[in-house]
This record gives C-alpha cells, structure tokens and sequence, in this order.
C-alpha cells in the first residue's frame, strides 16, 4: 500500500507540470519575431519569446518590436507600449503610449484598441494600418493597404487606403455644442441632438515617418 502511494504520488508530481504548460500553450498568441531594446513585462524581450493574452509590450526611445500570432503582425516603435489581448481566439492589442503599425490578412486575424476606439480590417483582403497616440483622448490612424474601420459603441466609420485621419475621441471638447432653433415662447431650448462618440479631421501627412523601414517585412512572400 506504502509502495502504491509513493507510485501515484511521483506519477501527479510528473502530469501537474505537463498539464499546466499545456493550458499555457493552448492560450499562446504568437512569438516575437524581432527585438531591438524592447521589454516584456518587467524583463527584456528577444526573438523567439512566446507571448500570451496580458502581456505587457514596451519600447525604449530608440528601440523596436515585432510579434506575430496566426495571419497577423505588430510592429511597436520608440517609446511606445501596448498591452496583448486575446479576442476570439486571436490576437488583439491596446495602444496606450506611442506608435506602432499592423498588418493582417483577413478582417479577424487582429483588434486593435487605443482608448474607448476599436479599429479593425475592413476586408479580408490583406491590410496594414499605422496609429500614433497623441494624448488620452486623442491619436492619427492611417490605412496604409486596404481599408480599416473604426468604432466607438455604436458610431461606426471606414478609413478608405492611403487616407489618414486626425481623430478626437471627446468631441465636446473640440467643438461647441450646437443649439436647435428657439420657437415662439420657447427659451434657450435645445433639440434633442446625437452627438458622434467621435470626430475624425483628414490629413496629409505621413504619421509614423520612423517606421516605414519595416514595411518590407510586411511585404515578404510569407506575409500574413
């Protein structure tokens, strides 16, 4: 009996670690692919690193990072941070400091957030967006390849290829609120109005300069 309990015991002292790096595996996203002064978490990051939902993804001023998960890629520059999602089953990302450019191949390989914002594909065809944070509240989004679309809630909008945009995500700090016309007897009242969640202003130039280099990547025969 003595001998028994030894053998049951060296046997779930075996299977409890293979099962736990089993469950890790199965909620992996994908690797990273490139680091250059870059850091997972309160570590360095390097090539070939797993990466999972809830890790923490930081660049120094000079540094870079690249990930791939299934037909998606990110791509981190200088001073940025970004934090790993997992969204049905695939890859997504919050931006919260900095830039960084993506590239998919269908319109569920990647999510990307910054804020209150969701920005997707629009198409399955294959798609590469950039993003720069400006403030909280505020950031640049260009569809570099194909189209992207942007929500917040409700309020919906596509960004067509090779359009950039200017986007505010409290428009009643950027423009006054408009009034409804004031009938016969009716003072100061304003007309039930729906606001946008956000406003988007076009512009023209080229948002992330510092990483355009790194779209040959994206460019590869082997591109997601």
């Amino acid at each position: 009996m003595a001998r028994s309990r030894v053998i049951l015991a060296v046997i779930l002292s075996f299977s409890l670690p293979q099962t736990s790096l089993s469950r890790a595996s199965s909620s992996s996203l994908g690797a990273i692919v490139y680091a250059d002064r870059a850091h997972l978490g309160a570590g360095n990051a390097s090539a070939g690193t797993t990466i999972f939902p809830g890790d923490k993804l930081r660049t120094e001023p000079a540094g870079s990072l690249q990930i791939r998960a299934g037909a998606a890629r990110l791509l981190l520059s200088g001073s940025s941070s970004a934090t790993l999602t997992l969204e049905n089953d695939r890859l997504g990302a919050s931006l919260t400091t900095g830039s960084a450019v993506f590239s998919t191949a269908n319109s569920r390989a990647f999510t990307f957030h910054v804020a209150a914002a969701v920005i997707r594909p629009s198409t399955d065809l294959p798609t590469i967006g950039q993003v720069m944070v400006l403030n909280p509240k505020e950031f640049l989004v260009k569809s570099v390849r194909a189209s992207l679309r942007i929500a917040v809630e409700d309020d919906v909008r596509e960004i067509p290829e090779g359009a950039s945009y200017r986007i505010v995500l409290d428009p009643a700090a950027a423009e006054p609120e408009p009034q409804g016309p004031r009938g016969a007897g009716a003072k100061d009242h304003k007309w039930p109005i729906k606001k946008p969640k956000f406003i988007w202003i076009p512009i023209s130039l080229a948002i992330i300069g510092t990483v355009w280099a790194f779209h040959e990547a994206f460019e590869s025969p082997d591109r997601p």
